[in-house]
C-alpha cells in the first residue's frame, strides 16, 4: 500500500469533516462547541506551555513535524471561529482571566523564530488591533 500525499490527506480530512457536520443543525453545532469550549479554554494555555498530563504539546509538535500541515491549517481556522462563538457566552470574570493568558501564549509562541524587528512589527499590529 502506498503512502498518502499531504494533499490527499487534506482532501480526506475535509471530506470527513463535511460528512461529520453535514447532518448537524447550526444549533447542534453551537451546542457541541459550547460543551467543548470550556475544556479547550482550560487546556490550550497548558498545552501551549507543555504543562498538560501526557505532554500534549509534545504530541502535537510530533504530529506537525510528520508532514501534518492539515493540523496547523485546521487550528488556525477553527480557533478564531470557536473563540468568536464561545467567548460571549462565558462569564466576564472568566474571560478577563482567559484573554491575557491566551494573548501571552499567542505572542510568545507566535513570535518564536522571529527577529527583534519582526517581533516589534508584530507587537505594533497587535497593539493597533487592541486600540493601544
Amino acid at each position: 500500500m502506498e503512502r498518502m500525499s499531504t494533499d490527499e490527506k487534506q482532501r480526506l480530512m475535509d471530506g470527513m469533516m463535511e460528512k461529520f457536520f453535514a447532518d448537524l443543525t447550526p444549533e447542534e453545532k453551537q451546542q457541541m462547541m459550547a460543551s467543548m469550549m470550556p475544556m479547550m479554554m482550560e487546556m490550550m494555555p497548558q498545552m501551549m506551555e507543555g504543562k498538560d498530563p501526557g505532554n500534549m504539546m509534545e504530541m502535537m509538535l510530533e504530529l506537525m513535524r510528520k508532514d501534518m500541515p492539515a493540523m496547523q491549517q485546521m487550528m488556525t481556522k477553527m480557533m478564531p471561529q470557536c473563540l468568536s462563538m464561545m467567548l460571549p457566552r462565558i462569564g466576564k470574570e472568566e474571560r478577563v482571566e482567559f484573554i491575557p493568558r491566551m494573548v501571552a501564549v499567542l505572542l510568545e509562541q507566535g513570535s518564536d523564530g522571529m527577529t527583534e524587528e519582526e517581533r516589534t512589527d508584530l507587537m505594533k499590529r497587535v497593539a493597533k488591533i487592541a486600540g493601544a
